[in-house]
């Protein structure tokens, strides 16, 4: 299956550099972006998946120390969360790891033709980091809720709660990556938004 995956990935280069020179920039985003998130998900994320999930637990394992609320077992990707007699064991896996979130924002970013590479470098570089953090918040309060009312509020915690929490984080970042600059930047009749003389498409 290897080889069928690159071939795919020689075709989709192709198919990309085909649209650049034919300036359909439109069509480039939607399938230079779709493409490289699956690729990402083919070729990285099995290579990142367990370290970032490790990461997750330790930093969120800090935080819960910090409180003296529960405990983390990076190894185990597990967070060990104590309630009266007993304990519940919160298990980071691939939904937790925020993993999908980080491979989505960077393939929207590198196709989205208003920053020159550098500001696409930096502002991935910091997306990812703010994607962590909402990650690690969002698990810090499900774990937080199980600590005080039991393991009977998990599924409102984890598959309500904590999901509006990082939905909330994911919109504000993806306002001020994408809609917010589009806004400025643009042209509106004779009316103009911003400085884009000086902005190319990135090529």
């Amino acid at each position: 299956m290897l080889w069928l995956k690159i071939v795919t990935f020689i075709v989709w280069v192709y198919v990309v550099y085909a649209l650049h020179r034919a300036q359909l920039f439109f069509f480039k985003f939607i399938v230079g972006s779709i493409g490289m998130f699956f690729f990402l998900m083919v070729f990285i994320q099995p290579l990142i998946l367990r370290h970032l999930s490790m990461a997750v637990t330790i930093v969120t394992g800090i935080l819960g120390d910090v409180f003296g609320l529960f405990d983390s077992y990076y190894r185990y990707l597990t967070l060990f969360i104590p309630k009266g007699t007993i304990s519940v064991s919160m298990i980071i896996d691939y939904e937790c790891s925020g993993i999908v979130e980080i491979m989505a924002f960077s393939s929207l970013l590198w196709f989205f033709p208003l920053y020159t590479r550098l500001e696409k470098l930096i502002i991935d570089a910091v997306g990812i980091t703010l994607i962590f953090i909402a990650n690690v918040i969002r698990l810090f309060l499900i774990a937080v809720m199980i600590y005080f009312y039991g393991n009977e509020i998990f599924y409102f915690a984890h598959t309500l709660f904590g999901r509006i929490i990082f939905y909330i984080f994911s919109i504000t970042l993806y306002f001020y990556v994408f809609t917010r600059p589009h806004i400025i930047r643009q042209r509106v009749g004779v009316f103009k938004y911003g400085n884009i003389d000086n902005i190319e498409p990135d090529r």
